[in-house]
């Protein structure tokens, strides 16, 4: 259920820097990913971490709301499968639960992909899970071969072209 206009919390969306910002990532992905998902701690952060660019929403009073990770260059090109050092990869997509429904995942999307333009990256690839293919696909992005699981939850490959 979407909050009607008036309810809707202030927020920004950006690069996250630093260490706090990185741990508000953190944060999200472990109560969205590694408790609500049940997915294993010790899969959910893995190297790419390091190099990747988080991007972070969080309301006016610091309360993060999402994250995303953008995967350029050698990861991007393990990670998406294709070897493409042109496509990056958005993966990590993680929305609070009070913040479902009021475009923060739409807003951590376009900020990965504003991310790869400015990397000059031609296109975003990502792994789906399978019940957000409608959400993606809203984005522009198109799925792409069969499914698969990825720690247990069944996703697709979907890629958009910037």
């Amino acid at each position: 259920m979407s909050a009607a206009p008036s309810q809707v919390p202030s927020y920004e969306v950006r690069v996250a820097e630093g260490p706090g910002d990185r741990e508000m990532c953190f944060a999200v992905r472990k109560d969205v990913f590694v408790v609500e998902q049940k997915v294993p701690e010790d899969i959910e952060y893995d190297a790419h971490d390091a190099d990747a660019v988080h991007v972070l929403a969080v309301r006016a009073d610091g309360v993060p709301l999402g994250t995303g990770r953008l995967l350029h260059g050698a990861a991007a090109a393990a990670a998406s499968g294709d070897g493409d050092p042109a496509v990056g990869c958005l993966g990590r997509l993680a929305v609070t639960r009070e913040a479902r429904g009021l475009g923060v995942g739409a807003a951590l999307v376009r900020a990965v992909e504003e991310a790869a333009r400015a990397r000059g990256l031609t296109a975003v690839d990502l792994h789906a899970q399978t019940h957000a293919l409608g959400f993606y696909e809203r984005l522009g992005y198109e799925a792409y071969g069969p499914e698969f699981p990825d720690a247990g939850i069944p996703h697709r490959a979907m890629r958009r072209a910037l």
